[in-house]
Parts: structure tokens; sequence; C-alpha cells
């Protein structure tokens, strides 16, 4: 056993050595060294609760509210279950890889292995720009939050408080990002576990006004509502709306695999984060969505009132639920959630946008001073540099600057689902690389449901979102604000692969030369050193020595 090992160590070494600099660096330049490492201290209960929550926030519990009253609650509740079985099925494509042969280069780093130096370099830029400037976004969220009681208070004083507490965290060693999301997230899933029953109860006539909803407001006002449009089109372009709505609530959920190269037994451990993607997207959004259009009309005056306020609590269509059935001042509790939900995604920002500018550094596709780290694992400059753009939230104070900030935040949506893009190319590519490299399937630690099949459904309808997001632009005329703010993401992402093939000349790889050896090696030994101290633990040897008896 110890002499394969060394054999796919050795073929690993080959293979890179091998490879050019006009192929472009897949393990990093001679700079780095054993110090430049990520270290594995993220436990498994920290990836376990951020899998179930890393993308519950303002899209679910606010955003939701839009699509109920452009579409209806059937047209959402449909679109929510073709998106959610999308983004399970890009989690799964994840997980594959991600078990397979653990990398801390992010999701630009499986496209620059898997297909192209050139698409990981547009990959990992774009996905560190959807993270600064979700950074302050939502900083700039949790600022009017806090408005929602003291209105006398600027914005900018949050950004400032919250923008140096989420940077301190994100210095220190990753277990305390960890645990500060553990504890978040745990919050997280409670209040929606409280909204989701609650809203339950209320259709089942268990609300103070004692009135049992059930699916009367599917007959009237109706389950497919008109939008834009009269008749069939109008509901079609309802259901368009709720689709493009529902993206944007599921944003985020692959941000999890962002932890995946600093978690502890990542062969163990990622299967099951992956698993518990299925769940969340069951029990939150799909039972979520189902309850809310129950108990809530979508052509309620209350819902298109909230739909006007903003980020506060308020805003969020499950307050109008509590509202309607005579439930009150629930307002402010949904207000105090989404602060914390608020805070945990400005957290997670600058963790993702530090570890993809890290995985850049280390492929050499950004400079090399950002592919360094503290003793503690923390690569300190690329925090530093995500961390600055904290300061863009400031724009939110003067209104001229704003309306600039705005077109910012409109382009997050489409940057999200070129993510989403990324990682089924890659995993489309990881497939072929192993039926031309003779690798079995039962060879690997986890094979995803339906899978490469599902990989082909998430990508046609990402694709087809990408196309035709911007239909707004267009109708009732054209607008071009709209327009740009809708395509120059997809547009600058392919800009970004054209610039990088003509200046390091790279090539797609085949299928035969993609390098699935290194990592494998170090995954094993992480395994074999998790299974010995479960060996030599003090409840292994106490269930020994009873079996013995």
């Amino acid at each position: 056993m110890a002499h394969s090992v060394d054999v796919e160590k050795q073929q690993g070494a080959d293979l890179h050595a091998s490879s050019s600099n006009e192929r472009g660096s897949i393990d990093g330049t001679a700079t780095h060294n054993e110090n430049a490492e990520l270290k594995r201290d993220m436990k498994p209960r920290h990836v376990m609760m951020f899998s179930i929550a890393c993308a519950i926030g303002t899209g679910l519990v606010i955003g939701s509210g839009t699509g109920l009253a452009r579409g209806g609650p059937g047209s959402m509740l449909i679109a929510y279950i073709m998106i959610g079985a999308a983004v399970f099925f890009v989690m799964t494509g994840l997980g594959e890889m991600a078990a397979f042969v653990p990398m801390n280069k992010g999701f630009g780093g499986y496209a620059s292995r898997m297909v192209d130096p050139a698409f990981g370099y547009a990959t990992g830029w774009n996905y560190f720009f959807k993270y600064i400037v979700a950074t302050p976004t939502n900083l700039t969220a949790a600022g009017l939050v806090i408005r929602y009681w003291r209105p006398d208070l600027n914005v900018g004083i949050w950004i400032a408080v919250f923008g140096c507490c989420i940077i301190a965290i994100n210095v220190l060693n990753v277990k305390y990002f960890g645990e500060f999301e553990f504890w978040m997230a745990s919050a997280k899933v409670i209040v929606m576990i409280v909204m989701i029953f609650s809203c339950f109860v209320i259709a089942c006539g268990g609300g103070p006004n004692r009135d049992a909803t059930g699916f009367r407001y599917w007959n009237d006002p109706g389950a497919f509502k008109e939008y834009l449009f009269a008749g069939d089109l109008g509901r079609f372009v309802g259901f368009w709306a709720c689709l493009i709505q529902a993206v944007f609530a599921y944003t985020g959920t692959e941000v999890v695999g962002m932890t995946f190269g600093e978690v502890k037994n990542p062969r163990k451990n990622i299967p099951i984060a992956v698993k518990q993607t299925f769940w969340r997207i069951a029990c939150f959004y799909i039972l979520g969505i189902l309850f809310l259009g129950m108990t809530v009309p979508s052509n309620s005056d209350q819902l298109l009132g909230a739909l006007k306020k903003g980020t506060s609590g308020e805003a969020s269509p499950f307050v109008v639920a509590m509202n309607l059935a005579g439930i009150a001042h629930f307002g402010d509790v949904i207000n105090g959630s989404l602060l914390i939900f608020t805070l945990s995604a400005a957290c997670t920002d600058i963790y993702c946008s530090s570890r993809s500018l890290y995985g850049l550094a280390r492929d050499g596709q950004a400079p090399a001073v950002f592919g360094k780290t503290l003793t503690s694992g923390a690569p300190i400059y690329a925090v530093g540099l995500s961390s600055m753009f904290v300061a863009l939230g400031f724009m939110n104070v003067a209104q001229s600057a704003a309306t600039v900030f705005t077109y910012l935040t409109s382009v997050l949506t489409i940057f999200a689902l070129l993510n989403w893009i990324a990682i089924l190319i890659s995993h489309i590519r990881f497939r072929a690389a192993i039926k031309a490299q003779g690798i079995a399937l039962s060879d690997l630690p986890y094979v995803g449901f339906l899978q490469p099949y599902g990989t082909y459904y998430s990508l046609f309808i990402s694709i087809l979102v990408v196309i035709f997001n911007g239909y707004d632009a267009f109708v009732p005329v054209f607008k071009v604000d709209t327009f740009i703010t809708k395509y120059i993401g997809t547009v600058l992402f392919l800009l970004n692969i054209a610039f990088w093939k003509f200046y390091k000349k790279t090539k797609m790889w085949d299928p035969s030369e993609v390098d699935l050896v290194t990592g494998r090696r170090e995954a094993h030994e992480i395994e074999d050193v998790a299974d010995q101290q479960w060996n030599e633990g003090f409840f292994k040897k106490a269930v020994n020595k009873f079996k013995r008896k």
C-alpha cells in the first residue's frame, strides 16, 4: 500500500513537471512553501451547520415577497423547486470532486485543474469580485436594520463598527470563524423553524383570528399571477420573475464548498456536508415557500406595502403573514433576526473573497503575496485586501454615490450564476477525466445522486437564466442601465477567459492529462490520522474492552 501511494505521488510530480508555463500553473509557484498552506482546523460540526444555514438570508426572508407578488404562490413554489434541484446538483457535483481530490484553492482551483487555467482564472476572479461587493452590501443592510430602531443614527456608523468586527474574526484562525458561524447558523435555523412552523399553524387555523386559510389563496387571487402582460404570457413572465428571485434566494449555497480546504478529514466530512444541502432545500426553502403562499395572498395590500420597506423586518412577507393572522410585534423579532443574517453573511463574504484570492495566488494567477499565511493559517494579505472593500459601504451615505453602489449590487445574482456554471463545467470535465483514466466510480469517496445527468440539468437551467435574466430591461421600454447591470458580469467573465488564454497561451486539458493524483495522498494521510486518533481514543478503548469481556 505504501508503495502504491509513493507511485501516485511520483505520478503527480511527473505530471506537474511536464506541465509547461504555457499550460498554466496548477500547484502554485516555487516561492510558496509549507508555511503558506491553510490549516485544516474547521471542525466537522462547523461545516455541518454551515452547510445547512449558509444561504439562509434576506433573499428568502425578504426577497420571497417579491416573487409572491409577481408570480403568485404556484409559480413561486415551482420556481423554488426547479432552482433548488439545480443547486442540489451543483453541490453534489462539487462534492464528488472535493472528496476525491480535496483542494484549498476554491472553485477557481478546480476550474484550472479540470478544464483550463484560463477558465480557472476567470472563475476565481469572478468569485472574488462577487464577494468584495457583497460584503459592503450586507454591512449596509445591517446598518439599515439598526435604523429600524434608531433612525437618528447614520448608517455609516454601523458599517464601520460591524466592519471592524468581521475583519477581526477573519484575521484569526479559521476555527474562530467556524465557531462564530456555527452559532450564527444555529440562530438562523431556529428563526426559520419558528417562522415556517408559525405559517403552518396559521394556515391550519391556529392563529389568533382562528381563520384556517389552507389553499384558499391558491384559488383567489390564484396560484399563477399575471405580470407585465395579460393572459398566458403574463403568467409565464410572472413565473420567470419567480425563477430569477429564487436564484437570488439560493445564492451562497455553494459557499460551504470554500470550507472544504480547511475541514478535518475531508473525504469523510465533505459528503456529509453535501447531503445536508438536500434537507436544507426541502425543509427551509420548499416548505417555507409552500406555507408562505398559504398564509399571504399575492394581491395583499400589506404585502405590496412591505415591498417598499427596504431591508427592515417589516419588509418580510413572513411578518405580513403574522400581521394578517393577528400576531403583533413580530416585526421586531424578524428585524433582530435579519441583523444576525446580514452580519453572518458579511463575515462569510470576507472569508470567501480572501480564500478565492488565496487560491488565485497559489495558482500563479494573482500576486504571490496573497498566497502567504500567518502561522495560524489565515491568509492575512488576502484578508487585508478583501477587507479594504468594506469602505464601499460608505458610498450609501451620499445619495449620488448610493446610486452607483446600487448598480454594483445588481450584478451579484449573475456572478453567483456564473460560479454555479463554472462548478458544473468543472464537474463534467472531472467525470470525463476519471473515465479516460480508467478510474471506477466505486473508487470515489462520494458519488452524487443522478450524476452526471443532474449536472447537465443544472447547467441548462443556469445558462438559460443567464441569457434571459435581463427580460425586465426590455419591458415596457428598453432601459440601458438595467441591461448593462444584467449582462456586464457575463461579459467580464468571458473577457477574463480571453485575456488569460492570450496572455499565458493556455489550452483546455485533455481528459487523460487532468491531474487526479495530487491531493489524494494527503487526503488518505489525514484520514489515517483521524482513524488512528479514534482507535487510540478513550471511548474506542472502552468499547474494545467491553467487547473483549
